[in-house]
C-alpha cells in the first residue's frame, strides 16, 4: 500500500509518519510539502509542491490512499493567501488524488468546523459543521466540508474520511505551535509550572485537546481500514480554568470574556502576538466533542490524557523543541526569532 501525505511534514503529518512506520499494510509513503526537510523518516520520501499552484496529479498516481493536511494559519493578516491555500488549495488536492485514481482520501478538519455548542454536553459528527462566524480558521473549515459534501456526491467511489481533532499537541512540535501561536516574544524557559501560580478563568472557555502521536494513530486507523465519514478525535478530560489549575497546581483566577476579548484585540493590532481575536471567539463557541464512534469503528482510544498532552507542550515549549522540518525546527524563525519579529508577526511567513 502507498500513502501520499500532503502536508507530510507539520505537527499531523510527522505524527501520521510515525504511526505507519510499522504499519505492515503500508510500503512506501510520499510525504509532500513546499518545503523540504532535513530529517529522513522511515518508509518515507519527500517531493516539493505547492497545493495552490502546482500539477498535483503526478504525485498521486499509483497511491492507495491521500492524507490532505496542507493548511496555513501564518500569514494570519493576509487572508486571501490563507483562503487560496487552505480551501483552494485542499480541493484542488482532492480532485488532483481522484483524477489520479486514489479511491481513498483522508481530510483533517477540525473541532473548529462545527457551529457554536455546548459546554457541558458532548456532541457527535451529526452536529453542524458551519464554523464559528470571526474566526477564518473556522470558516475555512468549515467551506472544506461544505465542499467535500458535493466532491462526495460527484464522486461516489471514493472513500472519504474526515478527522475532526481537538487542539493538537506534542513536545516536538512545540517550536512551531509557539510560532503559530505566541509569537516571539513567549519566554519559553519561564513556562514551568512552579512559574505559573494562577491561570484565568473565562466564563465558556472549556475545550479538548489530545496528543499528537494519538492523532497519528488514528489516522492510521482510518487509512487500512475501509471506514468513511467523520471522526471526532479528542483525549479525556475536558481542559477549563480548574482542569488546567489542576494540572499546573494554579490557581483560577475569574477573567472577563470583555477583558480578554480587549486584551487579544490589542496585543493583535500592536503585533505582539500573531493570533487574530477569532481564535478567541472559537474557543468560546466550539462544542465538547463525543468521541465514540472513533472508538467503535476506528478501535481508538487515546493512549495519553489531556494533561499528558498539556505537559508533553509546556515542556517543549522550554526546551524549544523541535523537527528537522521547517513547519516544526526552532530555526524557521532565524536568531533570537529575528525572522518572526522583521516579517511583522503574522504579516508574512517567516
Amino acid at each position: 500500500m502507498r500513502v501520499v501525505i500532503v502536508g507530510a511534514t507539520g505537527n499531523i503529518g510527522t505524527s501520521i509518519i510515525r504511526a505507519l512506520e510499522d504499519e505492515p499494510e503500508v510500503d512506501s509513503i510520499l510525504g509532500l510539502a513546499r518545503r523540504l526537510p532535513e530529517q529522513e523518516f522511515p518508509k518515507t520520501e519527500f517531493a516539493a509542491a505547492d497545493v495552490a499552484t502546482d500539477d498535483l496529479t503526478p504525485h498521486f498516481r499509483g497511491a492507495d490512499a491521500a492524507v490532505l493536511l496542507a493548511w496555513l494559519i501564518q500569514p494570519s493578516r493576509d487572508l486571501n493567501k490563507l483562503w487560496m491555500v487552505n480551501v483552494e488549495g485542499t480541493m484542488r488536492a482532492a480532485r488532483a488524488a481522484k483524477e489520479a485514481g486514489v479511491p481513498a482520501l483522508v481530510y483533517s478538519s477540525s473541532v473548529g468546523a462545527y457551529s457554536p455548542g455546548p459546554k457541558d454536553r458532548r456532541v457527535d459528527e451529526s452536529w453542524p459543521p458551519g464554523g464559528i462566524p470571526g474566526s477564518y480558521y473556522a470558516v475555512h473549515k468549515a467551506e472544506v466540508e461544505r465542499r467535500l459534501d458535493r466532491f462526495e456526491r460527484e464522486a461516489p467511489g471514493v472513500r472519504v474520511v474526515r478527522m475532526r481533532p481537538a487542539l493538537v499537541f506534542k513536545r516536538e512540535a512545540a517550536s512551531g505551535i509557539r510560532r503559530l501561536f505566541a509569537g516571539p516574544f513567549l519566554p519559553g524557559p519561564l513556562l514551568r509550572p512552579e512559574l505559573i501560580p494562577v491561570v484565568p478563568a473565562i466564563e465558556n472557555l472549556r475545550g479538548q485537546v489530545v496528543h499528537s502521536y494519538d492523532v497519528g494513530e488514528a489516522f492510521r486507523r482510518a487509512i487500512v481500514r475501509e471506514v468513511r465519514g467523520a471522526f471526532n478525535l479528542a483525549a479525556e478530560p475536558p481542559v477549563d480554568a480548574i482542569e488546567l489549575g489542576r494540572v499546573l497546581n494554579a490557581r483560577p483566577v475569574p477573567f472577563p470574556p470583555s477583558l480578554a476579548r480587549a486584551a487579544v484585540l490589542l496585543s493583535w493590532k500592536m503585533r505582539l502576538q500573531p493570533v487574530s481575536p477569532g481564535w478567541l471567539e472559537m474557543a468560546l463557541s466550539i462544542p465538547l466533542m463525543d468521541t465514540s464512534r472513533a472508538r467503535e469503528e476506528l478501535g481508538w482510544t487515546p493512549q495519553r490524557s489531556a494533561a499528558d498532552a498539556i505537559l508533553d507542550l509546556l515542556q517543549g515549549l522550554r526546551e524549544g523543541a523541535g523537527l528537522k522540518t521547517p513547519p516544526l525546527s526552532p530555526h524557521t524563525g532565524g536568531p533570537f526569532r529575528i525572522r518572526e519579529i522583521l516579517t511583522g508577526v503574522g504579516r508574512r511567513e517567516p
